[in-house]
């Protein structure tokens, strides 16, 4: 039986399972499923699926596992680096996409945790937590239209990590499918369970290559019911660490978020989003935005910020701040935040990259990067934006549009742009991926930055996982 039929063939098998409706096949209803939402990767699918059950997702892996046919499972779509959509290999996916599964099985306000399907936007989660007056605390840019699935695959950051940790600090079970249509229902709301090795670990952060997350429990923390932000410009990245050092020694754990950007990223937001101000009068070099949270006394955290400031402003080491006065104030600044991701898409063509580093070489890494960018190309510019709290740095080259198209290899250009950082960041022990995962951009830097013993235990377990590597192949082991 040649591939056409065979594919003739699972299709019309995913149509009697799913439901017509449920599984598109035309370029028209797919296009939105095959490129990224920057427009960057573009591949062919076989034909996008739509379960809404667990179990149809099962009976989806069984008939493509028969015929011998890829998955990709996806999310939002929201990925930075090409890691949802499918590569152009020769082997188009069936890509497995989770919206139709995004109901919210349990909440339970007095163990801290809820029970999610993998399609649920995390805004969703979130609104629904503070409902019970709890939080789910992974936030990010996109979480407007990401979905769990996605996160949890990926093991997303995000601006809270300094004070509650990645997604995978706030997962307490999962729902799997395997490569084989089994289910592995480890849906346990518990915070301590001895018995054996956690296999959920195996599953948050390895990208859909060996299971595909269906649901999750997830932990749920004291809602914070007061905030003090502030939005200051220090004099230098240094002094920034060392305001984030005064923070810590005088909040402790009500620190719940360090932010900082330089200028040219602040002026790509203020340029290409609408309604976006600049927060300081003047220009300033750099940026923080810093955020205290707790559950009471809101006159006490708004006093420490700005006893904190004043100490470091006397110091000379802040050259200009402004404290959010009300919930709308403090809205508008983080909107200036996280509009980061759509002003890049608008104005240039960024190089993305994705280094974490340890918090206390934060300086040297920004110095060292830029350093390097600058001897591929004079002058160019440098958009820097990041969880200064955790030492994660999205340190971006930017090309205009024009220059970009003027390259006469722009692959190269690309790769070396990105070598050139994420060395810098592996001599100071960091890594190339923090929190957007490995995708398509980072597949080679896996065997340039891996060691063997490292490369040959993720393949062991894929293997053994996967032996017929069919989920989501040619992603995150090269």
């Amino acid at each position: 039986m040649n591939d056409a039929v065979t594919h003739e063939s699972l299709i019309g098998q995913l149509q009697a399972t799913l439901g017509t409706t449920a599984v598109l096949t035309g370029a028209t209803d797919t296009d939105g499923y095959t490129e990224d939402w920057r427009g960057r990767y573009h591949g062919e699918a076989l034909c996008v699926v739509l379960p809404s059950s667990t179990e149809q997702v099962s009976a989806v892996v069984k008939l493509c596992g028969a015929a011998g046919v890829p998955i990709l499972p996806q999310g939002g779509n929201t990925s930075l680096c090409g890691g949802s959509v499918p590569s152009n290999d020769g082997r188009a996916p069936v890509i497995v996409n989770l919206a139709r599964m995004r109901h919210i099985r349990q909440v339970d306000a007095a163990n801290g945790s809820m029970v999610v399907e993998a399609g649920c936007i995390l805004k969703t989660v979130q609104d629904t937590a503070a409902d019970v007056g709890r939080l789910y605390p992974v936030s990010l840019g996109a979480e407007g239209s990401c979905q769990i699935g996605g996160t949890l695959s990926t093991n997303a950051g995000g601006t809270s990590v300094l004070r509650y940790g990645n997604t995978r600090e706030n997962v307490l079970g999962l729902e799997v499918v395997l490569a084989d249509g089994t289910v592995w229902d480890g849906l346990r709301a518990l915070r301590k369970d001895n018995t054996g090795i956690d296999l959920k670990h195996l599953f948050i952060g390895a990208e859909g290559t060996l299971g595909i997350i269906t649901a999750a429990a997830l932990k749920l923390h004291p809602l914070p019911t007061h905030h003090s932000l502030a939005w200051f410009a220090p004099r230098d990245p240094a002094a920034a660490l060392q305001i984030l050092g005064m923070f810590q020694s005088a909040c402790g754990s009500r620190l719940s978020a360090f932010e900082i950007m330089n200028r040219h990223q602040l002026d790509l937001v203020l340029a290409n989003v609408p309604n976006r101000r600049n927060p300081l009068a003047g220009e300033h070099a750099w940026h923080v935005l810093v955020e205290l949270g707790d559950t009471r006394d809101a006159d006490a955290l708004e006093a420490v910020l700005t006893e904190t400031l004043g100490v470091a402003i006397e110091q000379g080491l802040v050259e200009d701040a402004v404290i959010a006065a009300n919930e709308t104030q403090r809205a508008d600044l983080w909107e200036v935040r996280h509009s980061v991701s759509e002003a890049n898409k608008k104005a240039a063509v960024g190089l993305t990259t994705d280094c974490a580093v340890p918090v206390s070489s934060v300086p040297e890494f920004i110095a060292a990067a830029s350093r390097a960018v600058h001897d591929i190309v004079p002058g160019l510019d440098i958009a820097i934006v990041g969880h200064m709290g955790d030492g994660n740095v999205h340190f971006i080259p930017m090309f205009s549009f024009d220059a970009w198209e003027a390259l006469s290899d722009s692959a190269a250009m690309g790769e070396a742009m990105r070598a050139c950082v994420n060395d810098v960041a592996a001599r100071l022990s960091g890594t190339f991926s923090a929190e957007h995962g490995v995708g398509q951009t980072g597949l080679p830097l896996m065997a340039r930055y891996k060691s063997s013993a490292e490369l040959t235990l993720m393949r062991t377990v894929k293997a053994a996982l996967d032996p017929q590597q069919l989920l989501n192949p040619g992603r995150l082991i090269p």
